[in-house]
């Protein structure tokens, strides 16, 4: 994860504002374990035991979608990233100039708001592994004040190390990176001896739509870092390699999603009651003898930690961009109290954990593909971003447009969230073309992706006389916008 400077020292304190070119000392090759932070979650073993249950797929067809999945959805994650050396600023700050000041608050309302959520379901999971350990090690059997406990520790702990800032997670996440990799070997070796691999390569083949649905399902995961994509290349130097920033985001979360769903995938043979279990962790200790599954469960919740961490690093950012005028460590305790509530009701209430996980990773990706969309077309464009008209929310800011809101961009996100529901179809929900070849497919959310830039595409751009007249303060006028696919092939990654 490209650092901050020094001078911002243990606890990071920028907030919005846009890194200088002098502060700009980050590596490229520290996205890699960032990425692979981002995937350190047993909710994959999940989701992957889910496509052998749920969409009746054979461990061959398990294979094309763990490949798939990552390789689309971190993708899009490492081209929107490049809005991040570019300008120098968080995602939903750099939205501004998109939607105008006012109108990035309609996108940046609903992405904190599905944070929630994220940060919810992780905060679970973390206390799940973590009431597993217990029982495994003591015996101690989960209640409601345990969950209560543990719920709370994990939590508390997310926001120590999302206020701590770039940093502190960048620390841990090159750590966990080398434990969960060496511990996920054993795992692999352990289910290749123990394994009966008749019945798993004799398994029959599901049909290509329910293996399209689940390439939906997996890469959901991935879409919604999307706009968090910035957030960690802002500290880079406009020189980086655009095609390094790329590959370094799909290799380091597909070196992460594959195993994990192709473990699960081979669990779910054996012990198909897991893609259906309401605690989601469990049955780790069930199938792995303690000396593995405990170590392995303690690192994987260091893991969801740092999910949940660097969602509520970049949450904060879009709760300033929303008006919330306090420092960044202190927007993030919106976040985590929201967290502990809404898992709290998760962990007591709720009846099906991977069913309400699904459903909302579903209706998580439209949400967020319609501001994909926009801001992505308008990245290909050839955007410069003006430092100072970012931060001026007032209207003699360049971004104010038309009565502080980008009409055009407005339209298309608004046209292209409804078009994209229509096609979505979860346990509470279902819009009237969920039926139809692309709702049964999962694929709403790249209907939503396609419609929200087309639109913006054709529409009439605003506010271009404002903008050309604006002095961009944080990328010399000189500099042509780049295009990744024109830039040198980068060094061999290394962590």
């Amino acid at each position: 994860m490209p650092h901050a400077s020094e001078s911002e020292g243990a606890i990071e304190t920028r907030g919005l504002e846009p890194v200088p070119d002098g502060e700009r000392t980050g590596h490229v090759r520290e996205l890699f374990p960032t990425w692979v932070a981002a995937n350190i979650s047993v909710l994959l073993l999940t989701m992957g035991a889910g496509l052998i249950v749920f969409n009746g797929l054979n461990i061959w067809q398990v294979l094309v979608v763990g490949i798939a999945a990552p390789v689309l959805s971190y993708g899009i994650v490492g081209l929107i990233s490049l809005a991040g050396k570019r300008g120098g600023s968080p995602g939903m700050a750099l939205s501004r100039a998109v939607f105008g000041q006012r109108g990035n608050r309609f996108p940046g309302s609903l992405i904190w708001v599905a944070r929630w959520g994220w940060e919810t379901i992780n905060a679970v999971t973390g206390a799940y592994a973590l009431l597993t350990v217990l029982d495994l090690l003591f015996g101690v059997r989960p209640n409601t004040a345990l969950i209560v406990v543990t719920l709370l520790l994990f939590v508390a702990a997310t926001f120590l190390v999302s206020g701590l800032g770039i940093n502190a997670l960048r620390a841990c996440s090159k750590w966990s990176t080398y434990l969960f990799g060496a511990f996920s070997v054993l795992v692999l070796v352990h289910l290749a001896a123990n394994t009966d691999w008749s019945a798993v390569l004799g398994k029959p083949a599901g049909s290509t739509a329910m293996m399209i649905a689940g390439i939906g399902t997996i890469a959901a995961g991935g879409i919604s870092w999307v706009p968090s994509g910035p957030d960690f290349t802002r500290y880079l130097p406009r020189t980086a390699s655009g095609r390094a920033v790329v590959a370094s985001t799909v290799g380091g979360a597909g070196i992460v999603v594959l195993p994990m769903v192709l473990m699960g995938a081979v669990m779910a043979v054996a012990t198909p009651d897991l893609a259906s279990a309401k605690d989601p962790v469990s049955f780790i200790g069930e199938l792995l003898p303690a000396w593995i599954s405990v170590p392995y469960l303690l690192i994987a919740l260091v893991g969801m930690l740092l999910i949940n961490a660097m969602s509520m690093y970049s949450a904060g950012f879009t709760a300033q961009t929303l008006g919330i005028d306090v420092p960044r460590a202190w927007a993030v305790s919106v976040n985590a109290v929201i967290s502990l509530v809404f898992g709290f009701l998760l962990m007591v209430v709720a009846t099906s954990f991977i069913g309400s996980f699904i459903s909302f990773l579903t209706l998580l990706a439209v949400a967020f593909s319609a501001w994909i969309g926009v801001f992505g077309a308008d990245m290909l464009r050839g955007r410069t971003y003006d430092g100072d008209a970012l931060m001026d929310t007032g209207r003699t800011s360049a971004y104010w447009y038309r009565g502080g809101f980008a009409w055009q961009a407005m339209t298309a996100w608004a046209v292209a969230l409804v078009v994209g529901l229509l096609f979505t179809k979860v346990d509470w929900f279902s819009g009237p073309l969920a039926t139809s070849w692309v709702g049964k497919n999962g694929l709403g959310w790249v209907v939503t992706i396609v419609v929200a830039a087309a639109l913006y595409a054709a529409l009439p751009r605003t506010g271009t006389a404002t903008e050309s007249a604006a002095e961009p303060t944080t990328e010399p006028a000189t500099e042509p916008a780049e295009d990744p696919a024109e830039e040198p092939a980068p060094a061999p990654v290394s962590i």
